[in-house]
């Protein structure tokens, strides 16, 4: 990536998303405070961080500051308390982790907004680590309260947004808080996300591949109208592909269907013929009469599927022709699990396609996973150190390849 003179790097959306952010590098961090927005939004099971995937990517921006002799403050989110105090959503267990990955005791306050907190912040040496507590224990954050906002800028003299899985939402401490520095700018995990999902979509290496799966289609419409415009190859899998087959005149039996968006994926097909992209469909399924028993599965034939069954994965065909694709492919992105990958014997589909992606990497295919329940399945398969990339905002990183802004980044240009 190449930086201007200024400082700043030119960046891009589809469709100038984002133009021009400061990158950590250029920050001069030594003895100052330092307000990083992280997205520490992880599992908690039993007290404990069940998955540190987001903590771990949040590791090179806070070693960083440190190593350049800044202090840090951290602000975060966890869950959906919706303004009210919960235990059970407390950053506590996510400061023990943090604390292990850097091999040094760090400070926490149980209110990030609290005049304890902020002496806490204000008291901090280079090199110590203040942990705030969830910010939306407070509904300002959601709410993106102006007063909210000022009250959280006063831990901090520089702002660095490395959050980029809330980088979709307007939040008080990625949106409102912002407006309270002058200096502000953007940590490497940002950078990283912004690179991969630049290249993608600006430059990618031919043939570009998208791969969709998941349950509804709703949700990445902008998506798939966007690759429409730009891919050579749409692999449509997982529950959306169900309502495709339905409005091309299948029967699904019981399958998931979207019946309010038969119409839309009509529409899809139709334009896809008209820019001649390929759209490609699941030819078998694995067919259960109840999700909840696995014990009844069975192949089903996409022209013979029974009127009680519904499918739960990709079947062997259709995983192989997938990975034939992929294997041809130059870039591929992948959004969405192809079947309930959660259950073991669901899982067969998005597994292959995982084992095809990490051998296209390691061939030289550019790999991108999109976040979301796409990350988690490539996590628990053991292959997410395998991918080109795999991002840590499932929302976000959809919103940015369907070309949209990024309310996050916006407030950092401005």
């Amino acid at each position: 990536m190449q930086y201007a003179e200024t400082g700043k790097e030119e960046r891009f959306k589809p469709g100038e998303i984002v133009r021009l952010l400061k990158v950590l590098t250029l920050f001069d961090l030594k003895s100052k405070r330092v307000l990083i927005r992280v997205d520490f939004n992880v599992p908690i099971q039993n007290g404990k961080v069940a998955d540190d995937f987001r903590v771990r990517a949040a590791l090179p921006t806070i070693k960083h500051c440190l190593n350049e002799g800044a202090s840090v403050v951290l602000i975060s989110h966890l869950g959906r308390p919706e303004g009210q105090i919960n235990p059970a959503m407390s950053l506590m267990p996510v400061g023990e982790t943090l604390a292990e990955l850097l091999e040094m005791p760090i400070k926490f306050s149980d209110n990030c907004v609290s005049s304890n907190a902020k002496d806490v912040s204000l008291g901090l040496k280079p090199g110590e680590v203040h942990l705030l507590e969830n910010l939306r224990f407070h509904d300002d954050e959601t709410k993106n309260d102006k007063r909210f906002s000022y009250q959280l800028s006063k831990h901090g003299g520089i702002y660095i947004n490395d959050a980029f899985g809330a980088a979709h939402r307007a939040h008080a401490s990625n949106v409102g808080v912002v407006k309270n520095f002058s200096q502000k700018g953007m940590g490497f995990l940002i950078e990283k996300e912004l690179k991969f999902l630049n290249s993608v979509i600006r430059n990618p290496k031919r043939p570009l591949t998208l791969i969709l799966g998941g349950a509804k289609i709703g949700g990445k419409l902008e998506l798939i109208h966007q690759f429409i415009q730009n891919a050579d190859s749409i692999i449509i899998g997982g529950g959306m592909a169900f309502t495709f087959l339905k409005a091309k005149g299948h029967d699904v039996g019981v399958s998931l269907v979207d019946d309010t968006m038969i119409d839309t994926a009509k529409s899809i097909l139709k334009e896809a013929r008209i820019k001649k992209i390929d759209m490609i469909f699941p030819s078998d399924f694995i067919g259960v009469e109840k999700p909840e028993k696995p014990g009844s599965i069975k192949i089903m034939k996409l022209d013979h599927i029974p009127s009680m069954k519904m499918g739960v994965d990709v079947g062997p065909a259709s995983a192989q022709q997938f990975s034939e694709i992929i294997q041809s492919s130059g870039t591929i992105i992948w959004n969405g699990p192809m079947g309930i990958f959660e259950v073991p014997e669901y899982s067969i589909g998005t597994r292959e396609i995982a084992q095809a992606m990490v051998k296209a990497t390691n061939e030289g295919v550019i790999t991108v996973v999109g976040g979301g329940d796409t990350a988690s399945a490539v996590k628990q398969f053991g292959v997410h150190n395998d991918m080109s990339h795999v991002s840590t905002g499932g929302g976000a990183s959809l919103e940015l390849l369907s070309g949209n802004q990024l309310p996050a980044l916006f407030a950092l240009e401005q």
